[in-house]
């Protein structure tokens, strides 16, 4: 039981995962998406090794100057202050996905 004592506790690291819910997220992949749970470790794994600041701008990357700053298009005039690196994916999103007028 040692692993899985293990797994519950490191799934605890996450924000909002408390005991029952890291529980259920370890048997669940355990008992049913055993594959998953492979893919999800390696996946983690290759990220926390490949992942980390942008030399301009300290988003999180992958390459040493990320994809905002790297872009051509991007207006180095203009500067945008967000609290987390989530808030620079929610802009991304917002400036890469399709408006609905252009779905139709």
């Amino acid at each position: 039981m040692a692993l899985i004592d293990n797994l519950i506790q490191a799934l605890q690291v996450l924000p909002g995962v408390g005991p029952k819910s890291a529980q259920r997220m370890a048997l669940a992949l355990l008992q049913r998406n055993r594959s998953g749970g492979t893919q999800l470790g390696n996946t983690l794994l290759q990220a926390m090794e490949a992942v980390r600041r942008c030399s301009v701008c300290q988003n999180l990357t992958e390459t040493e100057v990320c994809r905002v700053c790297s872009d051509p298009k991007r207006d180095a005039s203009l500067l945008c202050v967000v609290e987390s690196p989530a808030d620079v994916l929610a802009i991304c999103l917002l400036y890469t996905s399709p408006s609905p007028r252009d779905r139709g």
